[in-house]
């Protein structure tokens, strides 16, 4: 089989992978929304069930929407998400550039350093970071935690943007340069808008993370005003007794705005995947 009839076979069989996983992938996810309409009972007795008229109960939205300040949760986590991925997008968008455009003594060993935190968990310096918070004042603000959430996807941020970036074609930024275009100008108007796919793959791999920690938010930022969705959701759970039905409907309330985001990103997220595969 020729290269040329061979990539559309390749891509179709990512694109079939692709659905595969995501069909197994929201497996849990179906099961969590199916029991958050579910009575206690009816959860353990029948957990992969679908609500029946006998079964079906609001207690769990109801307990989550009359205790504690859901919706400033849900604020939190939005006002974090959001604003780490503008800012790992762009830092991240203009390191790749720089390292893809300009060549200059080190470019590789910084491309290294900069690459290092996809091997290094940034977890391993929480006591560290919790003390330059403390002693910078940030502890228990949202400001604290879009720090560390921007440092934790800028190295997968760079590391696959710089790639995309090399492939623009160096033809259309040296017209761009010749028709009086600044670096800036070159990079927000010629470049960005070729690697729209990447930056939708990056925003989509940095987003889950965030919008899940439970770690951070636990550390940085545990006061009531500053609490996230997933830390929140924790009121629910005791050390005794854990009320599944307010758990279930809580998650399930946290999974919307992400499985949203994921919907407006899938079709340039599955092109920024699988552009290697078919040329």
């Amino acid at each position: 089989m020729s290269k040329a009839r061979s990539a559309p076979v390749r891509a179709a069989f990512i694109h079939l992978a692709l659905i595969a996983y995501t069909l197994v992938a929201l497996f849990p996810v179906f099961l969590t929304l199916v029991n958050s309409f579910k009575s206690r009972s009816a959860i353990f007795s029948a957990p992969m069930a679908l609500p029946t008229p006998s079964t079906f109960s609001l207690i769990g939205y109801q307990t989550v929407l009359s205790q504690g300040n859901f919706v400033g949760y849900f604020q939190n986590s939005l006002i974090v998400t959001v604003v780490s991925i503008a800012l790992v997008l762009l830092f991240g968008a203009m390191a790749a550039f720089a390292l893809s455009e300009y060549r200059f003594r080190g470019n590789m060993l910084m491309g290294l350093y900069l690459a290092l935190g996809i091997m290094i968990p940034i977890r391993l310096g929480t006591v560290a970071i919790l003390q330059g918070m403390v002693a910078a004042g940030l502890v228990n603000t949202l400001t604290s935690l879009i720090l560390v959430y921007t440092a934790q996807g800028l190295p997968l941020a760079i590391f696959i943007l710089s790639e995309f970036m090399r492939t623009v074609s160096d033809d259309l930024k040296s017209a761009g340069r010749i028709d009086g275009l600044s670096e800036y100008a070159i990079f927000f108007r010629l470049v960005l808008p070729l690697v729209r796919p990447a930056m939708a793959t990056v925003a989509v791999f940095t987003m889950i993370p965030i919008w899940n920690d439970l770690w951070f938010p636990l550390i940085l930022a545990p006061g009531e005003a500053t609490k996230t969705v997933t830390l929140g959701a924790q009121m629910f759970i005791g050390q005794f007794v854990t009320n599944w039905n307010a758990v279930l409907s809580a998650l399930s309330l946290a999974i919307l705005p992400v499985m949203v985001l994921y919907v407006i990103f899938s079709r340039q997220l599955i092109r920024g995947i699988t552009s290697g595969a078919v040329k």
